[in-house]
């Protein structure tokens, strides 16, 4: 059995402010920073131990994993930064309060800018302050590759090679994998391991600094996976079934 641990940042400055984050560079609150701590107990109250990390290059996430690593006394394990962890790209709508925003625009739209699959947020004008164009983190990616603007499929479209090229690999020579990122890049990736359906996993929230735990076969197959509890419960997770889908076939893909 392989087993890979997926886990979203504590809870943020503009998570506690109701903003659009996206790519924006923000850090914990002390509320992230506690619940991050908890998180580090419940994966050694269950017993978990990782061998290799991975996160985005946005602080609040790296913070997250260095945080939990410390307290797990892991943190000479080696960890591996990269973009397409990154969560995913609010656009023009980085930095605006949620609620202020579904005022000026409906609820509607701004649902299905959030919650919908495929339809992305109004797009970042390069010279907008915001853009990530001028951010030495992406000196190595070519200007006309930047999202300007994501849709949940969009992001699942560029986590997806990341899990094929890097923390697959790593799983298959038996290393136990924690991936600390983002609400939707890591929804994006629990997408291509299930196999979930487009109109049900924009709807499945994965809470912050909560363990969610994969349980794989050989083949990389999800044969369980659970969030942490406390007292060493775990919360199931099972998804309904696919007419003609075969659940978890695309994850050693």
């Amino acid at each position: 059995m392989h087993r890979l641990i997926l886990l979203r940042h504590g809870q943020s400055v503009w998570n506690a402010e109701d903003r659009f984050t996206g790519w924006t560079d923000v850090g914990l609150t002390d509320r992230g920073i506690a619940e991050t701590h908890k998180a580090a107990d419940l994966l050694k109250a269950a017993g978990i131990d990782v061998d290799i990390a991975f996160t985005s290059v946005l602080s609040r996430a790296i913070e997250t994993l260095h945080l939990v690593l410390r307290d797990m006394d892991r943190l000479w394990l080696p960890v591996h930064k990269h973009w397409r962890l990154n969560e995913r790209h609010y656009g023009a709508l980085q930095g605006l309060n949620k609620a202020e925003t579904a005022e000026r625009h409906g609820a509607e739209q701004v649902f299905q800018w959030r919650r919908s699959w495929d339809v992305p947020p109004p797009p970042i004008e390069p010279d907008d302050p915001r853009s990530a164009v001028a951010d030495r983190r992406y000196a190595g990616l070519a200007k006309a590759n930047l999202p300007r603007g994501e849709s949940l499929k969009d992001t699942t479209e560029r986590v997806v090679p990341f899990w094929r090229d890097e923390i697959a690999p790593a799983l298959r020579l038996g290393a136990r994998v924690l991936v600390s990122a983002h609400g939707n890049s890591l929804r994006g990736l629990v997408k291509h391991l299930d196999d979930v359906a487009d109109h049900d996993i924009p709807l499945f929230e994965i809470p912050t600094s909560r363990p969610l735990v994969y349980e794989l076969g050989a083949d990389l197959t999800p044969l369980r996976r659970y969030f942490l509890g406390e007292g060493s419960t775990v919360e199931e997770i099972n998804w309904p079934k696919r007419e003609g889908a075969n659940p978890g076939s695309s994850a050693a893909a």
